[in-house]
């Protein structure tokens, strides 16, 4: 009785929609032929599916492209909230914020941008309001810097011939040659650092978050507000407290941490 139930309940378009967003796992998009090789859905289901996601807001297309939103962070907000690991993770930024008294903030990267899932704010430096689901331009900010110098090669060479790179002050590294010397530079020394790039007066550090198997799986932060702090005075202050942090997160990962 209960199975036939569950078959009378079950949604089929609710289940190839779910397994649309399932097939961008490590993609940073899709195409309608792709979407419907991986899900094995028709082509003409798979194009209703990717439509519907960018009329919702959950995607947004571009030159037959179809690229994840951060909305999509919403759908999985109350799961990350709820979970033991996630409030341990905040507990943790909380500390680090105390420690440096600065704002200090995690993110993941998403297409092209940098997705804010975590932050808590001290003082207000920046002109824009920041707060979780928030989106920037990874190659400007620290946290984007350090998660895009992770990619391979094949990666770096679609995110380049895709993303609007443009300078957004006039100390933005935006150049494509620029922009591969400071990742490999972030990749040696294992984190990233970013100083009025983004917008003047701000300066921000970044360190990697890993998985239980070493993957970085996204990046943690303190702020700063660069009229008032030299980069050295950054790196001496906020590095220890910043790389402590992420490492007993990444340690809190092996309890399921919900990135």
């Amino acid at each position: 009785m209960t199975e036939d139930i569950n078959r009378a309940d079950h949604l089929q378009t609710l289940e190839k929609g779910l397994k649309v967003i399932e097939a961008f796992d490590g993609r940073d998009h899709l195409t309608i032929s792709t979407a419907a090789a991986l899900t094995d859905i028709s082509r003409p289901t798979a194009r209703r599916v990717l439509i519907t996601l960018v009329n919702l807001g959950y995607a947004q297309m571009l030159d037959n492209r179809f690229y994840l939103t951060p909305k999509v962070l919403s759908l999985g907000y109350s799961y990350m909230t709820a979970r033991d690991s996630w409030e341990i993770t905040t507990t943790l930024l909380r500390e680090l914020s105390k420690k440096t008294n600065e704002s200090s903030s995690i993110a993941k990267l998403v297409g092209e941008e940098i997705v804010y899932i975590g932050r808590v704010p001290a003082n207000k430096i920046m002109k824009i309001s920041l707060n979780i689901g928030t989106h920037l331009p990874a190659y400007a900010t620290s946290m984007g810097k350090l998660l895009l110098a992770q990619k391979s090669e094949e990666e770096l060479a679609e995110y380049f011939a895709t993303a609007d790179l443009k300078p957004l002050t006039p100390y933005t590294v935006y150049k494509e040659a620029d922009l591969r010397k400071e990742f490999e530079e972030i990749r040696k020394r294992g984190w990233a650092i970013s100083e009025d790039q983004l917008e003047i007066g701000l300066m921000s550090i970044a360190a990697p978050i890993r998985n239980m198997r070493g993957e970085i799986i996204a990046a943690i932060n303190c702020s700063t507000n660069s009229s008032q702090t030299t980069r050295e005075e950054v790196e001496e202050t906020y590095l220890e407290p910043l790389l402590e942090t992420a490492d007993l997160i990444s340690r809190n990962t092996e309890i399921e941490l919900p990135f």
